[in-house]
């Protein structure tokens, strides 16, 4: 039996995130199973990679967890139609949080589920190679607190990775799915 929606009550929407309490049929319970399911926008991240291989990622401010941490740009899908939603928006903040952007094509790491126990949100991942500096540099919006931008080596890379340093999911699974493709 496939999943089926049985009725779902929304408790908060706004553009970002809205919380609805599901009843919903699953394969192992036919006659349902009450969830709050948080929906959020699908979303990308981009892992920056200079023509000399280094990486570039931003420090920024995140109020949820009262700290400033590195993390690869990432950002919110606001209308997606098709893949070109999703490259689009890549582009977007790499020009946007980093002020950077390249020729070459963008390459697809795939995507995965942040917190798949709670949101319905999908992170789509992709490597930017060759990234050059824009002219006007980094654009931030408004309610983005990004404090520096800098170049990481590979091997500083892995030593924050091992040591804690790195805590965002979205850089996380870009640098798993590097090093399992033996890009790093």
């Amino acid at each position: 039996m496939p999943w089926q929606l049985i009725s779902e009550k929304s408790h908060f929407e706004r553009p970002f995130l809205s919380l609805y309490e599901e009843l919903i049929s699953t394969p192992s319970c036919p006659n349902g199973v009450q969830w709050y399911v948080a929906r959020r926008p699908q979303a990308v991240a981009i892992a920056p990679r200079t023509p000399e291989g280094d990486f570039l990622m931003i420090r920024q401010e995140r109020v949820p967890i009262r700290r400033a941490i590195w993390e690869f740009p990432a950002g919110q899908v606001d209308h997606l139609q098709d893949r070109e939603g999703l490259l689009q928006t890549a582009i977007r903040e790499l020009a946007e949080e980093v002020g950077v952007e390249t020729s070459r094509p963008f390459i697809s790491l795939g995507s995965f589920f942040s917190s798949p126990g709670f949101t319905s949100e999908q992170c789509h991942l992709f490597l930017a190679e060759e990234v050059r500096w824009r002219p006007n540099g980094a654009t931030p919006e408004a309610t983005e607190t990004i404090l520096e931008c800098r170049e990481f080596s590979i091997s500083e890379l892995r030593r924050m990775v091992s040591s804690g340093e790195i805590v965002d999911a979205n850089t996380l699974a870009i640098f798993a799915r590097l090093v399992a493709a033996g890009n790093l």
